[in-house]
């Protein structure tokens, strides 16, 4: 199982990499092509800033963010990858770090993400919005992987109510296995009396 989620790691990294640089080669910048009978449309637009080009003007604050979120991503999956750990919260992490390893390189190698499809809509603000297959999987990873957390919550404390449970049973059979050796003692005791006596 392990494998798969490291391949999908690997396969968003890879496939987003590619449809990025087809992309660069392929659109003009400026230029409109709309696909899927036109509900999306391809464009090109180079984001110096975090997801909806927030930070845009910090391009160095943003790669170092970003550097630090995909490694507590990172070290969160490896942790993951544990006896404990919940086949949901790892599907949302592999999603999660697929896109970030994928953006993240890109802010590295070109201080900026390509971003090129956006939804064609009429409503203005949502149309001028331009992503990447990365964007969406972490966008989808996080759900997943928040998801995940509360699953592990309850599956952690319902493995903690078992162990208190034997525990409890573990000290109650020790307390009537004491009882019941303390009353032999006592009847031998009482024996040991009553031939005295007689």
């Amino acid at each position: 199982m392990i494998n798969f989620f490291v391949s999908l790691i690997v396969g968003i990294f890879m496939g987003d990499n590619y449809l990025k640089e087809r992309m660069e080669r392929q659109l003009a910048p400026g230029e409109d092509q709309e696909i899927c009978g036109g509900r999306l449309l391809l464009r090109k637009h180079h984001n110096p800033g975090a997801m909806l080009g927030l930070g845009g003007k910090r391009g160095i604050v943003v790669t170092t963010l970003a550097l630090a979120l995909t490694g507590i991503a990172a070290l969160a999956f490896i942790l993951s990858l544990g006896v404990y750990g919940s086949n949901l919260l790892r599907a949302g992490l592999s999603l999660l770090l697929g896109g970030a390893f994928s953006n993240t390189y890109d802010r590295l190698k070109q201080q900026y993400v390509t971003d090129y499809v956006s939804f064609n809509v009429k409503w203005k603000p949502l149309r001028r919005l331009v992503f990447n297959v990365s964007d969406f999987c972490i966008i989808l990873g996080a759900m997943l992987s928040a998801l995940g957390l509360k699953h592990q919550g309850w599956k952690l404390r319902k493995l903690a109510e078992k162990r208190k449970k034997r525990r409890d049973m573990a000290k109650r059979a020790g307390k009537n296995r004491n009882a019941a050796h303390s009353s032999m003692r006592d009847g031998e005791i009482r024996k040991g009396r009553n031939k005295q006596k007689a």
